[in-house]
């Protein structure tokens, strides 16, 4: 691989800010993002990875009004929920912030006036679902109903999570409201702000069909087939909502504002500015978006699959619409590497919906990297998996604790206690410890080349095998038997494992960070393989925000394989991974 320092962006989904985070969305879309992050930072590139909490969202107004809340108690409450599970999940977030913030509202504001000065945005009159019973006009998600290409029976307003169709929400099927049930909706004419995508699906069309081979192909096949097959038209922009930005024309009344599919993707360059201003370079992060600053710089966006067209549609038509205008430009999007659905019990996971596993609650009963590694192993990068707290148990125990934790665990145990707590000095290396060497320093180049790739399920079962390998060295090897009968040849045997957990904690870290840096301070190194997450307060012209923040600078560089030095001190080890009890699983079996 290519060592030339490069400016990657990982841009990660916008989650709602309605309560506590699944573990469908972290296997998704947030815990990808961190692994490519990790290894990219590892690998020398420099990267900033950006999200934060969408906090315009309708599904923000439901939970306040079922819950008889404002909009900023909700807010306040599952902000704060994720970031707590974003520092217990290892989220090595440059800046996760949320888009009710000053500089989110600037941003929006901005694009918007250049969409509108150019002549992307237009206003005119349509026709809206109505609910009597609530008496008042009913935004996307606040309709279901049944999805008018596939028949999905419970499609939002504005998509279906099943096919992944866009629609209008007259177009839905028996449509009913999500505030009062009524299926009685009448049609009333409303006055909204209209971004004409209509304009942009060739310039999209012909954007799509160049240099995306890389990209998944399901990501791929659905955009061009939306692009072909459903030719883009008008989409408003605004809704008649109270909860979010205000439009900035005059004479507007505060009644509407800009609705959240076009603001929470705006977030991405938001994020961006905010941490640079907050690094104290309000520049930098054009160094990552401005095409003439930087053209070469890889923008990724990691997303679940219901939020591929907002991502590989919606959003590279935006950036076009602005970059039709004066400059600064803004790259677009380099890759969009969708993930499908974790299902559980038959179904998809749903916040909105109760069905879901909270990733706070499981963190606070299991090891980070136990999930980490589950979530990894069973990736649904291709296609949708079934998740089952037997499978997650069997994983952890059989594969996580049974290779790679009592590889670890024996060789350093064996190693501290019968060689005085140092590394052991080796003698000649005969062909067998070369040729286990060789294939795991080869591993730099091949689980390196799957991690950039996004391929990230088999990066692991890579980094698996390869552990595997050292398990049977050893076990053909018997250092513990030799010890007494040939001390130089056990030595070696045990340099030779060493060297090479030593090396595989190094491929192992973007997927179990916490286990690898415990491995890499058992093995005597003084500096912390990975930087340090932290929160901190800001506070701007709309009050105060918690943003989270990373420090990553110790890892960079760390791709390769160094030698062992002989003689260095030894820590003493623990064991890395709790093994699973059925009755220690405390009911979820």
């Amino acid at each position: 691989m290519s060592t030339t320092r490069k400016q990657i962006l990982v841009g990660v989904a916008w989650p709602y800010c309605n309560g506590e985070k699944h573990i469908g969305q972290i296997a998704g879309a947030y815990l990808p993002p961190d692994i490519f992050a990790r290894f990219q930072r590892m690998r020398g590139q420099d990267v900033l990875m950006v999200s934060g909490s969408d906090t315009h969202g309708t599904p923000i107004v439901l939970k306040a009004d079922a819950e008889g809340i404002p909009p900023e108690a909700v807010v306040e409450k599952y902000h704060g929920l994720f970031v707590e599970g974003c520092l217990a999940m290892g989220l090595t977030f440059d800046l996760y912030s949320h888009t009710d913030t000053q500089n989110h509202w600037d941003v929006t504001q901005m694009m918007f006036k250049r969409h509108l000065e150019a002549g992307y945005i237009y206003r005119e009159s349509q026709p809206q679902l109505f609910d009597p019973m609530a008496n008042r006009f009913l935004a996307d998600r606040y309709v279901e109903g049944t999805c008018p290409v596939c028949g999905y029976a419970e499609a939002r307003g504005d998509q279906c999570d099943n096919c992944g169709s866009l629609f209008d929400a007259l177009e839905l099927k028996n449509p009913r409201s999500k505030i009062t049930g009524n299926t009685n909706l009448e049609v009333r004419e409303t006055e909204h702000f209209f971004l004409d995508l209509g304009r942009l699906n060739e310039p999209l069309l012909e954007w799509i069909g160049e240099g995306k081979e890389h990209w998944r192909p399901n990501v791929l096949n659905f955009t061009r087939g939306q692009l072909q097959l459903r030719e883009l038209h008008g989409r408003a922009i605004t809704r008649d909502i109270d909860w979010g930005i205000y439009i900035p024309v005059e004479g507007v009344p505060q009644t509407k504002r800009i609705y959240v599919w076009y603001d929470a993707v705006i977030g991405y360059l938001s994020a961006a500015i905010e941490w640079a201003m907050l690094t104290g370079e309000p520049d930098a992060w054009r160094n990552w978006w401005d095409a003439e600053v930087n053209p070469h710089a890889l923008l990724y966006y990691f997303i679940g699959k219901d939020n591929i067209p907002f991502h590989t549609i919606i959003w590279p038509g935006m950036l076009m619409g602005y970059n039709d205008g004066p400059k600064p430009h803004l790259n677009l999007p380099y890759d969009v590497p969708s993930n499908e659905y974790l299902n559980w019990g038959g179904g998809k996971f749903s916040t909105s919906r109760g069905n879901v596993i909270g990733w706070n609650t499981v963190l606070s009963q299991f090891q980070p990297d136990a999930w980490r590694y589950v979530l990894t192993a069973v990736a649904p990068e291709t296609s949708d998996v079934e998740f089952t707290w037997q499978d997650f148990m069997d994983r952890v125990n059989n594969e996580l604790l049974a290779n790679w934790g009592n590889l670890v665990n024996r060789t350093l145990g064996f190693a501290y206690k019968r060689y005085a707590g140092v590394i052991p000095t080796p003698g000649p290396l005969d062909d067998g410890a070369q040729a286990l060497l060789a294939e795991i320093q080869a591993g730099f180049e091949g689980v390196g080349a799957l991690y950039n790739a996004v391929k990230l399920k088999a990066a692991c079962l890579e980094v698996r095998r390869l552990s595997q390998r050292v398990n049977q060295y050893l076990n053909d090897q018997e250092p513990w038997k030799r010890i007494n009968s040939d001390p130089a040849g056990a030595a070696t045997a045990v340099y030779v494992a060493l060297q090479a957990i030593d090396w595989l904690s190094l491929l192992w870290a973007p997927i179990l960070p916490f286990s690898s840096e415990a491995v890499h301070h058992y093995l005597g190194y003084d500096q912390p393989l990975f930087g340090r997450q932290y929160t901190e307060t800001v506070e701007d012209a709309r009050g105060k925000h918690l943003v989270l923040r990373y420090d990553h600078s110790p890892a960079t560089g760390r791709w390769q394989a160094q030698p062992l030095p002989a003689g260095q001190a030894l820590r003493e080890p623990k064991a890395l991974f709790t093994k699973l009890e059925p009755a220690t699983m405390h009911g979820w079996l």
